[in-house]
């Protein structure tokens, strides 16, 4: 589902941020990119939506080699990327259903299957309660619930995540790394950045560890997870 082959990408005065990077995440499973603060984990990802493009190597998405996509292509490529964010980036002055349905409203679609849809996604991280809530008014935790509805409400098969528990507890961490593996027990394919390592060794799946840019390391998930 996403291919990575000698992916180097170097920004403005030299600085590397990745270097010879190759990597394939197949279709429906759940990896971890885990390393320190400038490894170079919210580069990798970046390019997979194009809000990046290396400059060196291929990325390949769902069968597509992004370096030979169309401009007026990438919007349909985003479409099926779910994104989300450490710090939520929800607009404070809608609500929270809102906020959810924001997705299916930039794509047209029709009002009563828009409702559906966002509170099906709210009842799946357990919101649909707050649907008329705003941002402001919720816990950390919780708004970062909705970015996850949000990022899933438009059925991606692809869903990032950028340091999604940072700002967390280790409880809060762990429920909303469960959300992530039930999303992946649906065939999402799943790629979380975080530097969480021992939360995501005690979850045993694929662990990606960057140094420096590079691959150091590629563990793969364990039989008993």
């Amino acid at each position: 589902m996403i291919r990575l082959e000698g992916v180097t990408k170097r920004y403005p005065g030299g600085r590397e941020a990745l270097g010879h990077v190759s990597l394939h995440v197949r279709p429906g499973e759940l990896a971890f990119v885990t390393g320190r603060s400038g490894a170079g984990k919210s580069t990798l990802l970046r390019l997979i939506p194009l809000l990046e493009r290396p400059t060196r190597g291929s990325v390949t998405v769902g069968g597509a080699n992004l370096g030979q996509l169309a401009r007026r292509r990438i919007p349909h490529l985003r479409r099926g990327i779910g994104m989300i964010f450490q710090d939520h980036r929800l607009l404070h002055d809608r609500t929270v259903f809102d906020n959810v349905a924001l997705p299916l409203v930039i794509a047209g679609v029709p009002r009563r299957e828009m409702a559906r849809r966002v509170r099906a996604a709210l009842d799946k991280v357990d919101l649909l309660r707050l649907e008329r809530a705003h941002p402001v008014t919720l816990s950390g935790g919780e708004q970062q619930r909705v970015g996850i509805a949000r990022a899933v409400v438009s059925r991606p098969p692809v869903l990032l995540a950028d340091e999604p528990t940072g700002n967390l507890d280790p409880t809060l961490s762990a429920e909303i790394m469960t959300l992530f593996r039930r999303f992946s027990e649906l065939g999402v394919t799943t790629l979380i950045a975080t530097h969480d390592v021992d939360l995501v060794d005690r979850l045993g799946h694929r662990r990606i560890h960057l140094a420096d840019g590079r691959v150091a390391g590629d563990e793969p998930a364990r039989s008993a997870s």
